[in-house]
């Protein structure tokens, strides 16, 4: 039986609109504001906790058919979706003070397209309206700037360097200051050196999140960055192959040892689609990637096919999801980029002491 529309009825039909991440309803968690009712007219926000929310378009159509449901003589439902996006640090750090997430991509294994996974990811949340910063930490071996169609050179601004910009990211890698080449010969110590820099000395700005390609191994880099700045998470990505998968263990075992959560395990290059007659091929065996995440008990975000687009998104400095953002692919990794969002949004919820939230692997 349908009540007067008043405000309490509005939030009470609200309240049967719930979280599927967080398993709370949409009331609880204090995502309704601004609610107003002229007339016959209901106005609210629904204020989410990242612009990158797997199911917000769901949530939108919920909360209407809720109103609309519980609601007598309701006419105009205008929901206006906006998120906040709120600091997973448990305290803000000197080195990057106005940034909210760090999230580390690594892979414990070279040539499974990690940076090319890396860089998709930044670009498919500043897509969805997130302030991103990426941070090649890759010393040896930068591409960042090639897979980013950037050739400039940064400025300094005051004492800082200025990150530069593209796609809606902003950028830093040494590959910006060194001659295309020029090898980096340097020692442990240089290369932490430059990776502590690249956090101190530039220019980052207020960020939602800040994305570190990691090199390959659990080597220095990754100690220092795990030593110097608390991380939110990591995210390890592998292709289906044993070989890999064992480097991937040892990259999970790194982050384990050191209390850095891992969101989860994306699986690259899984299985290509003959674009002539349709065949499925899985070049590197399959199934692996989502194993793998079962043994360790972390979420499997998905996985990313073979597909030509990608590797030339990556040469010409156009990201697969700015090149074909139609593409099935392009929407593959939007999704896996929201389902990383949204672990994060679920340890925030966790560490807040709600014992009800759990990782659905």
């Amino acid at each position: 039986m349908k009540k007067p529309l008043t405000e309490a009825s509005v939030l009470e039909a609200l309240a049967t609109v719930r979280d599927p991440d967080l398993h709370r309803d949409i009331v609880a968690l204090k995502f309704v504001k601004n609610l107003a009712i002229r007339g016959s007219d209901v106005s609210f926000s629904i204020e989410l906790t990242t612009p990158a929310c797997p199911v917000r378009d769901e949530l939108r159509a919920q909360a209407e058919q809720a109103v609309r449901t519980m609601c007598e003589g309701v006419g105009r439902v205008a929901i206006e979706m906006s998120s906040n996006v709120r600091s997973s640090l448990p305290e803000r750090t000197d080195l990057l003070p106005q940034v909210k997430h760090t999230i580390a991509v690594a892979s414990g294994k070279g040539g499974v397209g990690k940076s090319t996974v890396a860089v998709n990811l930044a670009v498919s949340l500043a897509l969805d309206g997130a302030r991103v910063g990426l941070l090649d930490a890759d010393i040896y071996g930068p591409s960042i700037p090639l897979m980013m169609g950037i050739n400039q050179r940064p400025q300094m601004s005051g004492q800082k360097l200025q990150p530069l910009e593209a796609h809606g990211v902003k950028v830093m890698s040494i590959g910006f200051l060194l001659d295309p080449m020029q090898a980096v010969i340097w020692r442990g110590p240089m290369v932490s050196g430059a990776v502590t820099q690249f956090m101190t000395d530039v220019a980052w700005g207020e960020l939602d999140y800040l994305i570190f390609d990691l090199p390959p191994g659990t080597g220095d880099i990754h100690l220092t960055l795990v030593q110097k700045t608390p991380l939110a998470g990591a995210v390890l990505v592998t292709t289906p192959q044993d070989i890999s998968l064992a480097d991937a263990r040892k990259a999970y075992a790194m982050f384990e040892k050191v209390n850095v959560p891992v969101l989860g395990l994306i699986e690259n290059m899984s299985y290509y689609v003959c674009p002539h007659c349709g065949q499925r091929e899985n070049i590197f065996a399959t199934g692996g990637g989502e194993k793998a995440a079962a043994e360790l008990h972390v979420p499997y975000l998905g996985n990313i096919p073979i597909y030509t687009p990608i590797r030339v998104g990556g040469d010409v400095g156009k990201p697969i999801v700015v090149l074909e953002p139609e593409a099935e692919q392009s929407r593959t990794i939007r999704q896996i980029t929201r389902a990383m969002a949204s672990q994060l949004s679920i340890r925030q919820y966790q560490t807040a002491g709600s014992g009800k939230v759990e990782i659905h692997l």
